[in-house]
């Protein structure tokens, strides 16, 4: 996603990306909706199945652009606090997993 590659802009910092499951396409698997600036920090705010529902509706990415803009606005003590108090969920990438 860093480079680019996202399915659609929302607005808003709010991003739509499909994801694959294992023995399915793209097209066959869920739609994860995140909020990011592209300077390191991605926000997982949502995720739906393809075959459970189409889209999101127009309130709901309306208060998805809310949540986005209050989640890019913490500081990186702000995140570190967040995930001690276990408001968050840290996940890291298998590289920063194995160093």
């Amino acid at each position: 996603m860093e480079q680019g590659l996202i399915d659609v802009n929302l607005g808003g910092n709010v991003y739509k990306k499909r994801v694959a499951i294992k023995g399915r396409s793209k097209r066959g698997g869920v739609r994860t909706l995140i909020a990011t600036r592209f300077e390191e920090t991605i926000f997982y705010m949502y995720g739906f199945a393809k075959n459970a529902r189409a889209n999101i509706s127009k309130k709901e990415l309306k208060a998805l652009k809310i949540l986005a803009e209050q989640l890019l606005s913490y500081s990186g003590k702000g995140i570190d606090k967040a995930i001690v108090a276990r408001e968050f969920i840290e996940v890291k990438s298998d590289e920063e997993n194995n160093s």
